[in-house]
């Protein structure tokens, strides 16, 4: 699991590094309007790639939230209660951030 997400970042650090570089070459060879526009396509893919890892990042944080509450009510069954609130609580707004960031995702890849 590790080394995807390690392989997904450098991916998408090299598309933040090289993408105004191929900008930059394509204006060389063609009109001004064809470098923007390939520079645009870029940061929409970056926004589309943002709001893949936001859902991501949320789901491995919701599934570790269950996992934990899990093992606390093995451990402390008379607190389970207790346990389930505050894990349905933080899920929430684990979820709730998650949202926020694939909304402003996809307004960036929609902007424009």
């Amino acid at each position: 699991m590790t080394k995807l997400i390690k392989n997904v970042a450098l991916a998408t650090g090299a598309l933040a590094v090289l993408g105004p570089a191929m900008a930059m070459a394509q204006e060389t060879g063609a009109d001004a309007e064809t470098a923007a526009a390939a520079t645009e396509g870029i940061g929409r893919g970056l926004a589309a790639i943002g709001a893949g890892i936001a859902i991501l990042g949320a789901g491995i944080g919701i599934g570790l939230i269950g996992k934990a509450a899990n093992e606390s009510v093995a451990r402390q069954p008379e607190a389970s209660t207790t346990i389930l609130i505050n894990m349905v609580l933080t899920a929430a707004l684990i979820e709730g951030a998650a949202l926020f960031a694939v909304v402003v995702g996809l307004l960036a890849v929609n902007a424009g």
